[in-house]
């Protein structure tokens, strides 16, 4: 008996057929070329490690949600990865110590979780990113997230909106300003993502409720925030704010939630979310972090654009394609592909142009509509 479940795939996965593929292509292709019109160096890490590396690269890397096992040959435990800026970390550190700072780098491929993230299944993302090593300043990151808008611009985005947040901006008023123990950092800033006023009175973060209305649209939340009595602990943060807003412009929308800690557990003084009109959830995430072993500043994002497969419009327009019957001009057919034709050749007298999905069928050197 034919068993029914044989040909199923793992929940979270799935296969990518020729419409789609073409759509992952074309997307990737367009997020590379800008980053590398902009200086950024493709690198290519391999999809597996050893999970000590990747897991002591940067803060809040979590290695129980990456697939593990023990390699063979050398007995140690390896690990698919789950984000391939940890990769880019390591070789920043290690074969690329010595390049010129700021190093300017770029990436693309599969990532791979245990399970899926909040109402999202996948457990399989493609991955596309920059990371400008040697630098977290306000020019590095105007640089990083005006690059991340236009990446996402030409991979088909429409109506951008950038949030930004300071990852660690609690534990920089708990050691100052608003002083907390060690235990009460933690369940503040879990209050604070809850958005849960109560709570946070409850956990004595008392002096941390302003923050909490100090988000929406950037003029309106910075403004806010600038009215927050911290001692002049926020000053060149919403000065470092300030300056990339002005850099953004006009190209996207900004807003701002400061204490947003959801996806940068790695990140320092600055961090910003992607979104775009028409796409359910988040686009992109970046921001500034450090790279142990060098501990080295940078600063980057990472795209997951599969979202944008399915509202991709040229992925779903059907291509000329050339017809090449049985004996056809083999010469002819190269120089047709040579300026961008897409043929497809006759195997046998059973073969039809239009069957196969054809547009034109090549009449002696030259196309001809079928």
């Amino acid at each position: 008996m034919t068993d029914p479940t044989r040909d199923l795939l793992p929940e979270g996965l799935e296969d990518r057929l020729p419409r789609e593929a073409a759509a992952v292509t074309r997307i990737s292709r367009a997020v590379i070329d800008v980053m590398d019109s902009h200086g950024y160096d493709r690198v290519r890490p391999p999809l597996i490690e050893f999970e000590k590396s990747m897991a002591g690269r940067m803060d809040g890397v979590q290695p129980r949600r990456m697939f593990r096992f023990v390699d063979p040959t050398s007995l140690r435990t390896l690990a698919v990865r789950s984000d391939i800026t940890v990769q880019v970390g390591r070789i920043a550190a290690t074969s690329l110590a010595a390049a010129p700072r700021p190093l300017r780098l770029c990436y693309g491929g599969p990532v791979v979780t245990i399970k899926g993230d909040g109402l999202d299944p996948s457990r399989e993302r493609l991955q596309l990113g920059a990371e400008l090593i040697g630098s977290d300043s306000v020019a590095a990151v105007s640089e990083i997230v005006l690059l991340a808008i236009e990446a996402l611009t030409a991979a088909g985005a429409q109506g951008i909106s950038v949030d930004f947040t300071l990852p660690n901006l609690v534990d920089t008023l708990a050691a100052g300003p608003f002083p907390l123990t060690a235990g009460a950092i933690e369940t503040v800033r879990r209050e604070l993502d809850a958005k849960d006023a109560g709570s946070l009175r409850e956990a004595g973060g008392e002096d941390y409720l302003p923050l909490l209305y100090a988000t929406g649209p950037f003029s309106q939340a910075i403004a806010q925030l600038a009215a927050i009595d911290a001692g002049g602990a926020l000053a060149s943060r919403i000065d470092g704010l300030k300056a990339v807003a002005a850099r953004v412009g006009g190209r996207a929308r900004i807003t701002l939630d400061p204490t947003e800690r959801h996806g940068f557990e790695y990140q320092s003084w600055f961090g910003f979310t992607l979104y775009a009109e028409g796409v359910r959830g988040a686009l992109g995430r970046g921001g500034t972090y450090r790279i142990h072993g060098m501990d080295e500043p940078a600063t980057g994002f990472s795209l997951y654009t599969d979202a944008l497969v399915a509202a991709d419009q040229d992925g779903g327009q059907p291509r000329d394609t050339l017809f090449l019957p049985l004996g056809h001009d083999a010469d002819a057919a190269a120089r047709l592909r040579g300026i961008g034709w897409r043929t497809v050749a006759a195997l046998s007298n059973a073969d039809e142009g239009k069957a196969l999905g054809c547009s034109h069928v090549l009449n002696g050197k030259e196309p001809q509509p079928l």
